[in-house]
């Protein structure tokens, strides 16, 4: 397959090169990802300042192209200048700390991902929970085995899916449970600081985030020690809601 990886923790991060790694060996691999972290960026993309993209040698002699832009930028500029044809399939990962619930929204691990899945490539973005990974390398092999999986059934277009994995040897995990996106709310705060010239500033910060105890939330899978493996579509249409509207006979 040819393969793109990419992610939201900058092109050094280790995540994406133990990824490249498990992957080089069998397949035609390029790395695209941003120069600098960019975690919670979301779906932005840059439309106000250039773009450049430099390839640069790291981890020991990998080399991969460093974007000044978002992750979704790395996608974009990857399909439509960088790459001389559409990859198999889209990598983004693997990410520090899960990206589940709402926080879906705001990871720009997880808006590489769509954005490729916008573009008709079949995607996958991967993440590890916690604040601190030990089994980068694990985890990689874990997801060459279900990148086989997900190219050989292939995903309706404008799906991908999003992978959540313990902090763990992936056989000391509970094992795999297809989840769906948790959308509760967690506690949220502004810390208020004062700078040396008495202006104001604040901190944004929050509480653990609480999943419930339904078992198919993602959120609640990976507090279990379970895999958690979530469909996420681009198409946010609510079609229920859509129907519905028909009937409020609106005035113009």
């Amino acid at each position: 397959m040819k393969i793109l990886l990419t992610n939201d923790d900058g092109i050094h991060a280790q995540g994406l090169w133990a990824l490249y790694k498990r992957f080089a060996g069998d397949h035609q691999v390029t790395v695209i990802a941003p120069d600098r972290e960019r975690s919670a960026v979301g779906h932005g993309i840059t439309l106000n300042e250039p773009l450049r993209a430099t390839r640069v040698e790291v981890n020991g002699g990998y080399n991969g192209y460093a974007v000044t832009g978002t992750p979704a930028d790395c996608i974009k500029l990857g399909v439509l200048e960088i790459l001389d044809s559409k990859p198999d399939m889209v990598i983004s990962g693997i990410n520090l700390g899960a990206n589940v619930g709402v926080n879906i929204n705001y990871s720009g691990t997880v808006a590489a991902a769509k954005e490729a899945a916008l573009y008709g490539m079949t995607a996958i973005a991967v993440s590890i929970h916690g604040p601190e990974a030990n089994h980068y390398d694990d985890t990689a092999l874990f997801i060459k085995g279900l990148s086989k999986k997900v190219f050989e059934k292939g995903l309706p277009f404008g799906t991908f899916l999003n992978v959540n994995i313990p902090n763990m040897p992936v056989k000391e995990t509970e094992g795999l449970r297809f989840s769906r996106q948790g959308v509760e709310l967690f506690s949220e705060y502004f810390e208020k600081r004062f700078d040396p010239r008495n202006r104001i500033y604040y901190w944004q910060g929050c509480d653990s985030q609480f999943f419930g105890n339904s078992p198919d939330i993602d959120g609640t899978a990976i507090c279990e020690n379970f895999i958690s493996i979530t469909p996420i579509k681009c198409d946010m249409t609510d079609y229920n809601t859509l129907e519905d509207l028909k009937n409020w006979n609106i005035e113009i």
